[in-house]
């Protein structure tokens, strides 16, 4: 499980780089985004990855685990932007703040990646890159399903623990694209 720890973080800290930076660059240009929007740009990023596996070539010089960072930062804005809108802010946190609230939700999505990971006995190690494209993807059309029903459910978990298990499936595909593993 050290292992895996350790992996994790180094994929976060990758994810939360391009964060910052990109925060620097744009300012935080997508807290005028809808939760629903920001569901969209998740399944954009999936569906392109998911197009890419089975057509086995792309035409756009962009590798997939760039697009499986995408997925983690949209994710842990998902779970910004619907705390900010349940406080009721309209304005934007400054770049420090923002990264203190990216930093604890990485790490309560991490925190339920170990508790889960600890029951399920690390089988994510042995799943095809593909199955947590597709994962991420029935993610995605449980969230839509959520945010059409006005976000209410009968016995299902909200959009929240949805967004936290496309981050956790982002990042195992990246631990397994980026470990010396065969990916598939």
């Amino acid at each position: 499980m050290q292992e895996t720890t350790l992996q994790y973080r180094q994929e976060l800290n990758a994810c939360r780089e391009i964060f910052t930076r990109k925060n620097e660059d744009y300012g935080p240009a997508w807290r005028v985004l809808r939760p629903s929007s920001i569901t969209d740009q998740i399944f954009i990023k999936a569906q392109r990855i998911r197009s890419i596996e089975e057509k086995g070539v792309q035409k756009v010089g962009e590798a997939i685990e760039g697009e499986f960072r995408g997925i983690v930062n949209y994710c842990i804005i998902a779970l910004i932007q619907l705390e900010l809108i349940a406080a009721g802010k309209t304005e934007a946190p400054g770049q420090e703040e923002l990264c203190a609230m990216y930093d604890t939700y990485a790490e309560e999505v991490m925190a339920l990646m170990l508790r889960k990971n600890h029951d399920y006995g690390e089988a994510w190690r042995d799943m095809r890159i593909s199955t947590f494209t597709d994962l991420i993807l029935m993610k995605i059309m449980r969230v839509k399903q959520i945010e059409d029903n006005e976000g209410a459910t009968q016995i299902s978990e909200g959009v929240e623990a949805n967004y936290s298990d496309m981050m956790n499936y982002a990042i195992f595909a990246l631990i397994r694209l980026n470990s010396n593993s065969n990916p598939d």
